[in-house]
Parts: structure tokens; sequence; C-alpha cells
């Protein structure tokens, strides 16, 4: 029987989400609000460390949980180096490609800094970082870009999506592993990915906004129409980064982030919002459509993703363009805290063995 808990740790720009879990049950869920104000001090994502790391231990002593029962901290990863799907420990190779990323700075890089520095004021606990952003197992062909300056990488929401690719092979009596599988996930950005016998063999790069449009990200743009805006000069390398990464899809079409809203203006009869709705389902279908052919036709699954597949409306206009291909499976309270949580869980039982991260 397992008695020790498992702390999960998912840092996102304002916010800091944790939850404590003793195997499967989830038994203490909070989300720290951070204000402009308090984070205006940092220059740096990784300067936020102790910062966060305190008002998480002051919310668990709060709370009355004895920190000293917890035996593995999981964390959401970061931008390190293309590395297999899995469970790493964070090592000091890790720490410093999290401070100083290859790749760029990102919220999520916070993870598993701050899950080593918790670590530290546990006697006995361990910190790791479960299926990173940057998990790279593409097929070769799938880095081809169409020049030899440019090569296709693989950052999505690997996370997430390995999370419901394993349940539902469950829910079937099959293992991941045996299983061809298109996930799509939503969260501010758009990963739909081609899962080939437990390998993410092709997937959008969802951190510069590739693929589908999403709330926040523009998705691919026409080529020539935004190298004719980045030469125009009337918008800096950050606003024109801002704007394909964080200002882009519906929030520059509508005005709205989040759900609720969408559904509001929907439900109030705005024509215009219910056609972008459609627009990005659209486009969704489109990409999963490419990826049934990088399976060959060949597919046991489509799986749906995230919070926004609550919208029966938004879900019909997918499904009704893809329910061909393959059976459709959906997923929407999917969400990274349980997901690090299963992860550590596979730990404790043994199921897993620790990757090294090596840079």
């Amino acid at each position: 029987m397992i008695t020790s808990k498992i702390l999960t740790i998912n840092p996102n720009p304002e916010e800091t989400k944790i939850a404590i879990f003793k195997s499967t049950k989830l038994i203490f869920l909070k989300t720290i609000k951070h204000n402009s104000k308090d984070l205006s001090q940092f220059k740096k994502f990784c300067e936020q460390v102790d910062f966060r790391t305190n008002l998480i231990l002051k919310e668990l002593e709060e709370n009355e949980i004895k920190i000293n029962q917890i035996e593995i901290i999981v964390a959401r990863g970061g931008l390190v180096k293309p590395l297999k799907s899995g469970v790493y420990d964070v090592n000091e190779k890790m720490i410093e490609d999290l401070k100083n990323s290859p790749i760029g700075q990102h919220a999520s890089n916070l993870g598993g800094l701050i899950a080593d520095d918790i670590a530290k004021h546990i006697p006995g606990a361990k910190a790791y970082i479960a299926d990173p952003v940057v998990v790279d197992e593409l097929n070769e062909v799938a880095r081809i870009s169409g020049h030899p300056l440019f090569e296709r990488k693989s950052i999505f929401h690997a996370l997430n999506q390995k999370s419901v690719a394993r349940k539902f092979a469950k829910s079937i009596n099959k293992k991941y592993e045996e299983l061809r599988l298109i996930v799509a996930h939503i969260e501010s950005g758009i990963s739909v990915g081609a899962h080939k016998n437990g390998r993410v063999i092709d997937v959008n790069q969802t951190l510069d906004g590739e693929g589908p449009f999403s709330f926040e990200r523009t998705g691919t743009l026409p080529v020539g129409d935004l190298l004719r805006m980045c030469s125009s000069r009337k918008y800096s390398k950050d606003e024109i980064n801002e704007m394909i990464t964080a200002k882009g899809g519906l929030f520059a079409y509508l005005g709205v982030r989040n759900l609720t809203e969408l559904e509001a203006m929907v439900d109030n009869g705005s024509e215009k919002a219910n056609f972008i709705s459609f627009a990005m389902a659209y486009q969704l279908a489109k990409e999963i459509g490419s990826m049934y052919t990088v399976l060959e036709g060949d597919v046991d699954g489509i799986i749906f993703s995230g919070e926004i597949f609550h919208w029966k409306k938004f879900a019909n206009y997918v499904s009704d363009r893809v329910d061909k291909i393959a059976p459709i499976a959906i997923y929407p309270n999917e969400d990274e805290m349980e997901a690090l949580a299963m992860n550590g869980l596979m730990l404790l039982k043994g199921e897993v063995e620790v990757m090294k991260y090596e840079g």
C-alpha cells in the first residue's frame, strides 16, 4: 500500500498550480495567483524560484499539509534540450539548462527549479520532471522543412498527449505501445500528434504557433505576408512574437481568451464568434487529416483533449469532419496536475525507470 504523497507543480506566467496526491486520490489543489507588481521585480523567470517556492511552502503549511510525507515532487518540464519521453531526475545539468535554456525562456522552466528547491526542504524527497514539452520522437522525414537552413522541431503538449493516450489504451484493454493514434490537445495553443506504437512520430511545433490557430496563437501564417510585415519595421521583433504566440487566434479576432467568454458570445448571437469558432475547428480537422496520412491511413483512435471539448458545438464541428477516420474519444478534463501525479505514481510502483538528463 502506497502511503507516500506526491506533490505536483505547474508554473504559469501569472500563477503557480500545486496539488497533493495520495496514490490516485487528489487531496489538495491550489492555484496561487501572482500579481504583476510582485513579478515585475524579476527580469527572468529563473529569478522567481525563491519567491514561488516560499509561497508554495507557506500554502502547504497553512493547509496543514505535512511535507515530510511527500516523497516525490513532479513538476512540469521546461525548454531543455530535446529528449525521449519519460520521467527525469532533476540534476545539475538540467538545472543549468532550465536557467539558461538553449531554446528560450518560458514559465514552465521554473517547474524543475522549484521542485528541486522544495525537495531540499524535505528529507528523502526527490524532484523530477515528466514528459516536458521538448519530448522529441519525430521520424527523420518529419524534420524536413523545405530548406536546409530550417528544421522542423518537436515542441508540444507532450505531458497531456501521452497521458490521454495511455488512458485511452487502458479503456480498450490495449497497451499504448500497440496503438496508432491521433491526439489533439487544446490550451492556449493547439498540438496535434501522430502516435505510432508509443512514439509521437510527427507533431506541429506548438510553442511558436505552428499548426491550427487557437485561443492565443495565430497558427501557421501566410509566409509571404509575414515576411513583408517583418520587413515593414512597423512592428518590433518582440511585438511580432507576441502577436503570434500570445495575442493571435481567437483573442485577435474576438478579444476572448477562454471558453466561458467564447461560449457567451456565441450564445448571445454573435455570428462572427460562431464563424471564427467554426474556422478554428476547420483548421484543427485539417491538421488531424494530415496526421491520418502520416499514419498511412491506419488509425486506432482519435483523441480530443482540453477544456474546449466540454463545448459540444465545437466538438461536433471537428468530429463531423474526422469521425470517418477512426473512433473518437474525448477527455475534456485532462490536466497537467493529474498527468504529473500519474507519472509520480508509476515511479512509486516501480513501473518506470528514472531517466538521466544529459543535455
